[in-house]
């Protein structure tokens, strides 16, 4: 979770994103500008069931330059690092889910909480600020005016529950705070279940890579005598190899499986292959 490092440039996702939004909103103030556009693609929760395209469309447009400026400066920051982490096409996943479940939880409560209608990347930009305290909850982030930075956790926890906070009082203040707290909670579960499935693959790995190193040099050994014992193990290529795989199931555990390099993934792929092909 520490040692962040923030690497030169935008990853592939992060720069499509930032591009289809400006797009989208220069034919917004430009070839389609009317109400009815907004209406046609914005989120509306009273016709999210005849409208299901804007669970998605709404994320790309935006209610003036200022909102846009600020979500696509969130997305430059907190972005390219997620999407390092996880990979171009879960990182595209990721996001949309969470624009979708500040959707679905806007249209869930709307009863409690009505909105006209809801545009902005927010939710979803907010699941990736999420997913960045996630991983690096230490890493400091530079907020204006503030002359000190902010661990990325404290910023996280701050803006959702302001957010959480005006929701709760129906701040009429035009901003879609429900669908920030659908963007959020969506992301918290989906970093979850990622963690759990982290865990039991290593788990899983590390029973398989086991059997792979330890049982084949002890059977062996043994020969056809079953009372034979093993002589006390030594510093064999057995146990490097075994050394190795504690190492690569470590940094796993530690960091997640999308930190392993090429060569490490290969070296695991190789370890279960040969545990699939022991007789």
């Amino acid at each position: 979770m520490n040692g962040y490092e923030r690497s030169e440039g935008l990853t592939p996702w992060v720069r499509r994103l930032i591009v289809a939004n400006l797009i989208v909103f220069l034919l917004q103030k430009t070839v389609f500008y009317d109400q009815r556009f907004l209406d046609a693609v914005g989120f509306v929760p009273d016709a999210a069931l005849r409208h299901p395209w804007t669970f998605v469309t709404y994320l790309f447009v935006h209610g003036g330059i200022l909102h846009l400026a600020f979500n696509l400066l969130a997305l430059y920051m907190f972005g390219p690092p997620v999407e390092a982490r996880m990979g171009g096409g879960r990182f595209l996943g990721y996001y949309l889910a969470c624009g979708f479940g500040g959707a679905l939880l806007s249209f869930v409560l709307q009863l409690v909480v009505p909105v006209h209608v809801i545009v902005g990347a927010s939710g979803a930009i907010l699941g990736v600020a999420v997913a960045f305290a996630w991983y690096w909850p230490d890493a400091p982030v530079i907020v204006f005016p503030f002359p000190q930075p902010f661990a990325a956790k404290w910023l996280v926890v701050f803006t959702v529950a302001i957010s959480l906070v005006l929701a709760m009082t129906g701040a009429g203040d035009g901003v879609a705070h429900l669908a920030h707290l659908g963007g959020v909670g969506t992301g918290l579960l989906i970093l979850k279940a990622q963690d759990l499935q982290s865990a039991r693959h290593e788990r899983t790995l590390r029973r398989e890579v086991s059997s792979v190193v330890v049982q084949p040099a002890a059977l062996a050994l043994r020969g056809s005598d079953p009372a034979r014992k093993p002589p006390r193990p030594s510093r064999s290529g057995g146990d490097r190899t075994q050394a190795e795989v504690d190492r690569v199931l470590d940094k796993i555990s530690a960091r997640g499986i999308n930190s392993l390099t090429p060569a490490e993934r290969k070296f695991l792929a190789e370890m279960s292959r040969k545990m699939r092909d022991r007789p």
